[in-house]
């Protein structure tokens, strides 16, 4: 290690990958343990709640609360069976969604929550739920998704044009309660190539002009009838697509968001994405989500910012890991594990890491975001493989370490992480050089005020003090076995 340290800048990848962490179909899992089996941050952790606090069965999980009632469907409930939104009005914030944002914000990744919403709340409710997310940095909010369908329980409660007339007026509450927050339509698209319109275009035209980013879900194979009935070939609760359809709709969809714009450009995202294990088994999951990110790299026109995988864990077959019947704890990587960690570690999909120059400590890091945030680089020369690799703190600081390509949380009461497991999959057959990258997320998972007047959308960490590298190339005692 020399003395020199470098001022580096994080900024976004030619296509962000985001991720589904729990749902009606599977629970929250750790962002600890996700980033230990898939080596990497995700641009954003995406959450999926609801809010009907006008309902008598308020704030219950509508399944629990129902749990005698006779259901057929998924989404046959009163209100949608996502967890329960506790914030809002005379809300927790110490409960959900809440303590989940603050460790993916710690963890260096942004929050994407998705929300359905009684679109017959009163004003003040929208108003009380914009003031919970203000001290939430660049996070994104996705209001009453799949609005031109008739499955959500929103769109039992209004017509088609009050869902939209209610989106622009969240919108609106947001912009100036929670500036910080961008929101997310994510209506129908343009689903054949000779239609000209998306779906139910006259009522979300206002809606697509107002929305920060356009989206759809659109997966490529899916049984909705789950976990009602089994998939089998003549059935009627299942579908499956060509990739190459998939991907030209949802192109198509970006396009005609466009032009009702006025060609006014934005952010294009697909706020779900995968293909059902259900439906393919689980060895063409894979090759279908290969397959779809193949087209994306391929494609000279860069039309999508990102995708969301859905999900991480789930009970069916749509997650990287079946949850285990015996223990919910526990999950059971599919094939489409390996596959979706080898794209997240394609240059395409990485975020952006930059040089801006020479710096010294004491240096103060600012993290606006996973697509925007400053950090510092230290060189490590390594002679050849090592044996032993970490890195000792003094400073109770909160943390993101990628070194050789693999990613480390270091919370701050850690001092220690060892990082030989950077090169269990990438071992050196030489002296190489390296840089330890270190960035500095809020260590509360929110901003604080006292950063300035750029604090919705800023945090700063004070490093004062150069870590301690221990590299050692030999076992501690010799092999007594040759």
């Amino acid at each position: 290690m020399d003395n020199s340290i470098y001022k580096i800048h994080l900024g976004a990848a030619e296509c962000a990958v985001d991720l589904g962490d729990g749902s009606e179909r599977g629970e929250y899992v750790s962002q600890d343990y996700i980033l230990n089996r898939l080596g990497r941050p995700h641009r954003a952790i995406s959450l999926m709640y609801c809010y009907y606090p006008l309902d008598k069965e308020w704030p219950q999980r509508i399944s629990e609360a129902c749990k005698d009632k006779e259901v057929s469907f998924a989404w046959d409930y009163p209100y949608d069976d996502y967890f329960t939104y506790k914030g809002g009005i005379n809300g927790d914030l110490n409960d959900e969604p809440f303590r989940y944002m603050r460790e993916i914000r710690a963890h260096g990744q942004d929050v994407i929550l998705t929300l359905t919403i009684d679109p017959n709340v009163p004003d003040e409710h929208l108003v009380a739920v914009a003031k919970d997310l203000s001290t939430f940095g660049r996070m994104m909010l996705r209001i009453n998704h799949e609005c031109t369908g008739d499955w959500f329980s929103f769109t039992k409660r209004a017509s088609y044009q009050q869902i939209a007339d209610f989106y622009v007026k969240f919108n609106n509450i947001l912009k100036e309660h929670a500036p910080n927050v961008k929101t997310i339509l994510c209506a129908g698209g343009v689903e054949k190539p000779e239609d000209t319109q998306i779906e139910k275009e006259a009522e979300f035209a206002d809606a697509v002009r107002a929305t920060d980013v356009w989206s759809i879900d659109k997966y490529m194979a899916l049984h909705w009838g789950w976990p009602y009935d089994v998939a089998e070939h003549g059935g009627n609760s299942h579908g499956r697509s060509a990739v190459k359809d998939v991907y030209d709709m949802a192109k198509r969809s970006r396009a005609r968001f466009k032009e009702l714009c006025g060609g006014t450009d934005k952010p294009m995202v697909l706020s779900e994405l995968n293909a059902d294990g259900d439906v393919t088994g689980a060895y063409e999951q894979a090759d279908m989500m290969k397959l779809f990110c193949d087209m994306l790299k391929n494609d000279p026109d860069r039309w999508l910012s990102g995708f969301t995988m859905y999900q991480f864990r789930d009970r069916g077959r749509l997650g990287l890991e079946i949850e285990d019947p015996n223990d919910p704890n526990v999950g059971i990587e599919q094939p489409l594990m390996r596959t979706y960690r080898d794209i997240i570690h394609d240059s395409f999909f990485m975020p952006k890491i930059t040089v801006s120059g020479n710096t010294e400590l004491p240096i103060k890091l600012r993290w606006g975001g996973a697509e925007d945030a400053e950090g510092i680089a230290i060189p490590l020369n390594f002679e050849k493989d090592p044996v032993f690799c970490e890195v000792t703190f003094e400073e109770e600081l909160n943390l993101m370490l990628e070194l050789n390509g693999r990613w480390f949380y270091k919370s701050p009461k850690v001092k220690t992480i060892d990082l030989m497991s950077a090169f269990y999959d990438s071992r050196l057959t030489e002296a190489k050089g390296l840089t330890l990258k270190i960035f500095a997320p809020p260590a509360s998972g929110e901003n604080d005020p006292a950063d300035g007047s750029d604090w919705q959308t800023n945090s700063y960490t004070a490093i004062t003090k150069l870590p301690t590298i221990r590299i050692r190339y030999e076992a501690v005692e010799p092999s007594k076995d040759k």
